[in-house]
């Protein structure tokens, strides 16, 4: 008889909210060193690799943002393994029939063990045992979970009711988790702690969940079928993210009547709070877990964590957790851990008090508040030139003028902010504020030929009268926002610009721009953008026909069809530039994708949407996800080229992820973006932040009010959906 085969299977998704300031969304836990020198997923794969036998292999299921992530630490451990990404979470019955799907494939007699990515089980040994031990089961057409034998009654951890005997046998009952004193109870009736750990067959599991959760199944199988290789993962199609969200337990186990259990007694633990990482750590004879750098003087059962060269003192108290990272503090009772989920503080630079915003509609009221209160009024005032009626190029984080020159794209930029936002009905004299500052634009900076200069002085001297392309896709939204607040002439305006722009044509097609960077992505993007705006005004302006014409060349050429990936810069065939010559960005991405997705939705053009929905996943791959940002540039394999994290970029992934429906990855954005607005004078913004996690002393650029409140606008319109 041949061995069945046995495959590993680790779940890597999760975000360990409990396990705030260490565990972020854009970080879970599970890619985090809680407990020894190596994270919980190497020390999960350390345990289980060992597992595969009779030609089985380790695989893990995990979301598509955390591809590389994963590859890295398995390079760091010379571990290989099967990777197959989500590309957005559907919860574990949709995990693990993948896991089962793929295994099918290969071999539907073949045993998977499923387990999870950041548990915590010391004795490696003795948890392989108690997995072999279930095996013959599983290939009978039992679904075995291992139950541990609890160490006391917990509230943390749900609890299986088994059926008296030895060895593998049947459950009465799975109970979520308990109060206290119903904890206790279950604990005397010989209860065990659900571990969340399954050993089936492929067969078993696609046969139950064909019976219980088919939508799951049929979504599963489609995104397997639409799969696609991403740097040496599989990434599931989009036809996944039509699965229930739905947990494993509820889907299936709760149902069937294959479910089993084996009792065990190894140690394990969860690791869902700080209570928790403290219990498995390390202690000395005080009982306290401290890294090398920490002191305590009259204290017990303390645990602290920090990086390193931070020095951490604690006198005087007991059962107390001390977490310290770059941008947060925590201190906690070790007997409230559990509360550490809502109480969470997002403690940004210079605003320590500034709570995590929870929900799409707190974050956009919260933003809302600021562009209305702070920055509209702060930018209409600091932010004009009294005598010339310019928009300024900038502020200090003080409010100072910083006008050392005057840029089309920025003047044109604020008259848009301005005409929007009276458009929307803010409150506020906007629309006096953007005529006053078109009345300037159209004064200083128009050539007689129709067309826009580049620059001006801060005196309006002339500096460049260079006509280029990106500054007249601003010149043409700007004139569309006035628009809307009925000035004259500007229609025709627009009309004559757009019928100018021939003289940017190329032969291979598209516009190539003034400047040493001629064949470029980026001044396609925002004219693209112009003509969605003016198609929408004008429907008899041809503007349709140009915006497709943008589109389809950035399908064709800008992005890769093989790989998504988007190029900027290009030689005169519309080949991209690599190396130093070329460059990568992931907030051009984000942008592409919202625009794309626009676009692609009133064409009804599934190619673009498919292109945009990878655009994302890929802009995905460059949001450090220590910090929560996207970074300015990436090399062609998506590793960090400049990991300083300009402020645009952010409000980018936030459209994208907002249009797109990633509910979790928009509150990131946003709670990354606040960062960015908490400053002395409310109403600026920093620019750029370091890889530690600091800001660079600059002025705040006046160009990037228009991606904020865009960003806004997006989030107020999308909050509710």
């Amino acid at each position: 008889m041949r061995q069945t085969p046995v495959y590993p299977v680790i779940m890597c998704g999760g975000s360990g909210t409990r396990l705030w300031p260490a565990s972020r969304p854009s970080r879970p836990k599970q890619f985090i060193p809680l407990v020894g020198e190596r994270s919980l997923l190497q020390e999960t794969v350390a345990r289980v690799g060992a597992l595969a036998a009779g030609g089985g292999r380790l695989v893990i299921v995990a979301g598509a943002a955390h591809g590389p992530t994963i590859q890295a630490q398995l390079a760091e451990i010379g571990a290989d393994a099967t990777i197959i990404l989500e590309p957005e979470p559907r919860d574990s019955a949709a995990a693990i029939t993948i896991a089962a799907a793929w295994i099918g494939g290969q071999d539907p007699d073949a045993v998977a063990v499923i387990v999870a990515s950041d548990h915590h089980v010391p004795d490696h040994a003795a948890f392989r045992d108690a997995v072999e031990a279930t095996v013959g089961a599983a290939r009978e057409g039992a679904i075995v979970t291992l139950g541990v034998r609890p160490a006391g009654p917990a509230t943390a951890y749900g609890y299986i009711h088994p059926t008296p005997g030895e060895g593998v046998r049947s459950v009465e009952a799975f109970v979520e988790k308990p109060d206290a004193e119903r904890a206790a109870q279950y604990v005397a009736q010989g209860f065990l702690w659900n571990s969340g750990n399954f050993v089936a067959s492929a067969r078993t599991l696609l046969d139950e969940l064909q019976a219980h959760a088919p939508d799951v199944l049929s979504a599963v199988r489609s995104g397997l079928s639409d799969s696609v290789d991403e740097a040496g993962a599989m990434r599931l199609g989009d036809a996944f993210r039509a699965a229930p969200k739905i947990s494993f337990d509820y889907a299936v186990m709760e149902k069937t009547t294959r479910a089993a259990v084996l009792p065990v007694d190894f140690a394990w633990s969860d690791l869902g709070a700080w209570d928790a990482i403290w219990s498995a750590s390390a202690k000395d004879a005080h009982g306290n877990s401290l890294p090398p750098a920490a002191h305590a003087i009259d204290a017990t059962d303390v645990l602290v964590r920090a990086p390193a060269g931070v020095r951490v003192a604690v006198i005087g108290t007991s059962r107390l957790a001390v977490v310290v990272e770059p941008d947060a503090v925590l201190v906690c009772a070790l007997d409230k851990a559990q509360a550490v989920k809502g109480a969470a503080q997002a403690a940004a630079p210079g605003a320590p008090e500034a709570r995590t915003l929870t929900s799409l509609r707190e974050a956009a009221d919260w933003f809302r508040s600021w562009l209305e209160t702070a920055a509209l009024p702060v930018w209409a005032t600091l932010g004009v030139d009294p005598e010339a009626g310019a928009f300024r190029e900038g502020l200090s984080i003080a409010g100072a003028a910083h006008d050392p020159y005057r840029r089309i794209r920025t003047l044109t930029r604020q008259v848009m902010v301005y005409a929007l936002s009276s458009a929307e009905g803010r409150p506020g004299p906007w629309a006096e504020t953007a005529r006053r500052g078109f009345a300037h634009l159209q004064a200083r900076a128009r050539r007689s030929d129709g067309l826009f200069v580049s620059r001006l002085g801060a005196d309006d001297a002339m500096i460049d009268d260079t006509p280029r392309l990106y500054e007249h896709d601003f010149a043409l939204q700007a004139l569309c926002a006035m628009h809307g607040l009925g000035e004259p002439g500007v229609l025709e305006q627009a009309r004559d610009i757009k019928a100018r722009l021939s003289a940017w044509r190329h032969d291979a097609g598209g516009f190539r721009e003034t400047g040493p960077n001629p064949f470029q992505a980026n001044a396609h993007m925002h004219l693209l953008e112009a003509s969605q705006a003016w198609a929408a005004r004008d429907p008899e302006g041809g503007w349709d026909a140009l915006a497709d014409e943008v589109a389809e060349l950035a399908l064709a050429r800008f992005i890769d069809s093989r790989t998504g990936m988007l190029s900027e810069f290009f030689d005169a065939d519309w080949t991209p530039l690599t190396g130093d010559a070329g460059l990568v960005e992931p907030g051009h991405h984000f942008e592409w994708a919202w625009l794309l997705t626009r676009w692609g939705a009133a064409r009804d053009h599934g190619g673009a949407l498919g292109a945009a929905r990878r655009l994302y996943e890929l802009g995905r791959r460059g949001v450090d996800l220590r910090r929560g940002v996207a970074i300015n540039a990436v090399w062609e394999d998506f590793t960090p080229r400049d990991a300083v994290a300009r402020l645009w970029p952010q409000t980018e992934f936030l459209k994208a992820a907002l249009i797109l429906g990633e509910t979790e990855d928009a509150l990131t954005a946003c709670n990354a973006l606040r960062r960015y607005l908490e400053t002395p004078v409310r109403g600026v913004w920093r620019d750029r932040m370091r890889p530690d996690g600091s800001f660079v002393e600059e002025a705040a650029p006046a160009t990037s009010f228009y991606h904020l409140h865009l960003a806004i606008a997006e989030l107020q319109r999308l909050a509710d959906v």
